[in-house]
């Protein structure tokens, strides 16, 4: 019998992150708006012990949109069908289903609600379908982008264990699940910056944007959503970057190039008060860019097994980690995991076989950070940087913010090695 630990470990300035490896065949549901295909995908699903394995088809019916601009959020709808699975025992748990797609040369995961399930034996699952959403790629304008299956993962709770079924199309990725036209006109133009973005009575402003017809553009000062009457004149250039100077003359609370989608750019209006004048100054200073606890976590044990010359699994779930970005700028980061090899040091027993999946989590833990974070794609960890979280740069925007990293893993185990304990370190970077 061999009992399977794993524990991770937290180096100054490094970040830690909970594991998960995902499986099953998961469906999408959205709002239905233009063309729904039915494609056949056929899968390779590793299923965990004592669950078998198992390959076949699998119909997704998909619905999306037949057009959209580049950089548009957009509704998915994906209905599957029967899983290639046969369980062979029944049980009820509470399944997560997360797809991952293929969106032109994008990978975008979309992830449904908890839902309570009643597995039978000798009967395949049929997933519920689930709403989503997928982001059309920048630079695809004038094309048609394809949407296809990249991986396929159920988690399933059964009373705090989970376990994690993954489904692998072959090919992968699949044939197209349908596609979108994407329109050939820019994206929708933005006002990006005011310099400066504060003054009294008088002030000459600096107003840019981006993704505007070339040619001459207007720009105006705005107070409560109304236009004060302050207005001036620019030019955007073929790659559509428009510059507008306008003099601020009243109050106003924002200024936009006009033809701009909303939010416009805040600008703060200093009235001139009578009397003497006295200053106050405060600097802010910035904080650090962390996540912990630096001292990591206690090691997490993924229970045991006997050997019965057949490869299996088990699942294990991390404590999230708290990621704090006190910066007070615009820079992004990303959360990476290596790990050491499975080995017990007084033995010198190894698992050279032993692969250690992962299906990462971010959650946004301070309703006023400023920032999102993104989940990376489930894959393997190993001693080559895995990126499983990340938060964008934000450009001319303000980042940063309290997050949560965390997930869920499992060990794959050979059919044969010896009986041991065995342990892996796991360690999460943040940069």
């Amino acid at each position: 019998m061999s009992t399977r630990m794993l524990r991770r470990r937290v180096l100054a300035g490094a970040g830690a992150l909970s594991l998960a490896l995902t499986g099953g065949v998961v469906g999408l549901s959205g709002t239905a708006q233009a063309a729904t295909k039915t494609t056949p995908v056929f899968e390779n699903c590793d299923a965990p012990a004592p669950q078998p394995d198992g390959s076949g088809n699998q119909n997704f019916t998909v619905t999306l949109p037949d057009g959209a601009k580049a950089g548009d959020v957009v509704p998915i709808t994906i209905d599957p069908g029967a899983s290639p699975l046969i369980p062979s025992f029944s049980v009820t748990t509470v399944n997560t289903s997360k797809i991952t797609l293929k969106v032109g040369t994008t990978t975008q995961v979309v992830t449904s609600p908890p839902e309570t399930v009643t597995v039978v034996a000798g009967q395949p699952l049929d997933p519920a379908s689930f709403s989503g959403t997928i982001t059309i790629p920048d630079g695809s304008e004038g094309t048609i982008v394809p949407v296809a299956l990249d991986l396929a993962v159920t988690d399933a709770d059964l009373s705090g264990s989970v376990f994690t079924t993954t489904c692998v199309p072959a090919p992968r990725p699949s044939a197209a699940l349908g596609s979108i036209a994407v329109e050939a006109l820019p994206k929708d133009p933005v006002t990006t910056k005011l310099t400066p973005n504060s003054g009294k009575a008088g002030t000459p402003v600096t107003v840019t944007g981006a993704n505007f017809p070339a040619g001459p553009v207007t720009c105006s000062a705005l107070l409560a959503g109304a236009p004060t009457g302050d207005t001036g004149n620019g030019t955007a250039t073929a790659a559509g970057a428009a510059t507008c100077e306008v003099t601020v003359t009243k109050k106003a609370d924002q200024i936009r190039i006009d033809g701009a989608i909303t939010p416009y750019k805040d600008f703060v209006f200093l009235e001139d008060q009578p009397g003497v004048k006295n200053p106050l100054d405060v600097e802010v200073l910035p904080g650090p860019l962390a996540i912990g606890p630096q001292s990591g976590n206690p090691a997490v044990s993924f229970g045991k097994v006997t050997i019965n010359g057949k490869p299996q699994s088990v699942v294990g779930q991390f404590t999230a980690m708290s990621v704090q970005d006190f910066r007070g700028g615009t820079l992004g980061w990303d959360v990476t995991a290596t790990r050491t090899p499975f080995l017990n040091e007084t033995t010198g027993h190894t698992m050279a076989k032993a692969q250690l999946g992962i299906q990462p989590s971010c959650t946004v833990t301070n309703a006023d950070s400023p920032s999102t974070c993104t989940a990376g794609a489930p894959g393997a960890v190993s001693d080559t940087p895995m990126k499983v979280a990340s938060q964008a740069a934000g450009g001319e925007e303000l980042t940063g913010g309290e997050f949560a990293v965390g997930g869920a893993g499992m060990i794959q185990l050979p059919p044969f090695m010896f009986a041991d304990t065995y342990r892996s370190v796991v360690t999460f970077s943040i940069a």
